[in-house]
């Protein structure tokens, strides 16, 4: 499924605003289906949302209105812009990729940390 990068991490006060990124290297990013993962300290993984090729969106976690996914297929890049950061956002986030059906093993990326401090 290719190579995940992702960026845009970082420390940010709470109500803030970031953009995360993850450019996928050697597919098509239209051709993926594509997820943003977050892992908070001391916490299990956990799925935020879902691209999948034909650009349908999904979202897994509550307060899912604050988190936006999406994808630029001109940079093959793909983006999870989170609104009003609050403390508990603070996590690890990773970008994974899947096959076009979103079935398979995924590919994953190294991923970035966030910090929200209050």
């Amino acid at each position: 499924q290719g190579q995940l990068a992702e960026s845009g991490g970082g420390s940010v006060q709470a109500g803030g605003s970031l953009t995360l990124s993850c450019l996928v290297s050697r597919f098509r990013i239209d051709d993926l289906c594509m997820y943003w993962f977050r892992q908070p300290p001391g916490m299990e993984r956990e799925r935020v949302a879902l691209l999948n090729s034909i650009g349908d969106k999904s979202y897994f976690i509550d307060d899912k209105d604050r988190f936006t996914i999406s994808r630029d297929n001109t940079k093959n890049t793909l983006y999870l812009r989170i609104h009003n950061l609050k403390p508990e956002d603070t996590a690890t986030y990773y970008c994974a990729a899947r096959g076009m059906h979103c079935t398979g093993d995924y590919d994953w990326g190294r991923g970035t940390e966030v910090t929200v401090s209050s």
